[in-house]
């Protein structure tokens, strides 16, 4: 599959375009930058502008073949001149999000540019300088078109970041379908949740069961964090990292995933074992008959069903299982409950090690 560049390489290269036109007085037809890993990609610029003091270069982002909202946006730099010896210094223009909460990597009031992507700019800013025998220092201002409807998609609110975006990017490049994005916003949401202080967090696999527990608890938004099918992502960083609370809420076909080991609950990375379930349902009384057809069922929500109308309780095994898995992973330090709902958000199975 086809890679592509994060919104942070894309900013150096409008960057290092507008920088080339404040000290040659011309933007150059394609920009080269240098990333981390030692890779050389070249940008078209989608716009040039310059007007005394001051330089706009824009490239649209590509994002190869990864289903990213930023795909096909423009990220734009602005620069102008700064004081003799200043540096790079970095400024949140239009959809570019600012940081309001702490636990994240930059201060409170500082453009959600993230230290990485700061550094991309900064290096290739004054290699830049030194080729056309300039200096770097300059303000950088960002922006993204558009960029305060696209955060809306993201979980930037729920982080603390207001008014648009954040440049992401460690490397510079876009791994498709590595998720990279989601698991640092899972982080970064652990990051908010205690440096403000929180003591109980709650992990949910999708909307329905992150409103389920929302409600049960009456949470605030930073105490929530949308887990996804990341929850080896979630219980790692929890283990170095910990909270005092974690509540984990899904759906039963997820949790199941989770309480037969699997960290990753992706359909396409990871199954449900319904030989195994099927086990679990017979230690709870099932007899042969339903056991036999559980081991043939499509889909978990099959054995939820055919053990309901027994029945049996194995809403509250999963949860107990799941639980098992998570305190497993995360080594102490960390109260764990497992609450399992069905797809209208009521609750089937419940696990605190009570």
């Amino acid at each position: 599959m086809q890679k592509g560049w994060t919104t942070g390489a894309c900013a150096a290269a409008a960057a290092v375009g507008a920088l080339e036109a404040l000290l040659s007085g011309a933007f150059p037809d394609a920009v080269t930058i240098l990333l981390p890993r030692g890779q050389t990609p070249a940008f078209q610029l989608s716009r040039t502008e310059i007007d005394g003091g001051r330089a706009r270069a824009g490239v649209i982002k590509d994002a190869g073949d990864d289903p990213d909202i930023t795909h096909g946006a423009e990220i734009i730099a602005e620069l102008r001149t700064a004081a003799p010896d200043a540096g790079v210094s970095f400024e949140a223009g239009d959809g570019v999000g600012t940081v309001t909460l702490p636990g994240l990597p930059l201060a409170v009031g500082e453009p959600a540019i993230n230290p990485a992507p700061r550094q991309i700019i900064t290096d290739n800013l004054q290699a830049a300088a030194g080729r056309l025998g300039g200096n770097a220092d300059v303000i950088v201002n960002l922006s993204i078109p558009g960029g305060e409807a696209l955060a809306e998609k993201t979980m930037n609110g729920r982080l603390g970041i207001k008014g648009g975006l954040s440049i992401l990017g460690t490397t510079g490049i876009v791994i498709p379908y590595s998720c990279a994005s989601w698991i640092h916003s899972i982080h970064r949401g652990i990051d908010v949740a205690r440096a403000t202080g929180l003591r109980h967090v709650a992990a949910a696999t999708g909307s329905t069961s992150e409103a389920a527990v929302r409600k049960l608890y009456d949470l605030p938004e930073t105490a929530l964090i949308d887990m996804g099918d990341f929850a080896g992502g979630m219980l790692k960083y929890l283990r170095g990292h910990p909270i005092e609370r974690l509540t984990i809420a899904g759906g039963f076909a997820k949790l199941t995933k989770l309480a037969q080991g699997h960290l990753d609950l992706h359909s396409s990375r990871s199954s449900v074992d319904f030989a195994r379930l099927a086990e679990t349902v017979g230690e709870l009384g099932a007899n042969e008959d339903l056991t036999a057809r559980m081991r043939d069922a499509n889909t978990a929500m099959q054995v939820l069903e055919m053990a309901t109308h027994e029945g049996l309780a194995i809403g509250d095994r999963i949860a107990a299982g799941a639980r098992e898995a998570a305190l497993a992973t995360l080594s102490g330090g960390t109260h764990v409950e497992v609450r399992v709902f069905d797809r209208q958000g009521g609750q089937i199975g419940h696990a605190d090690g009570g």
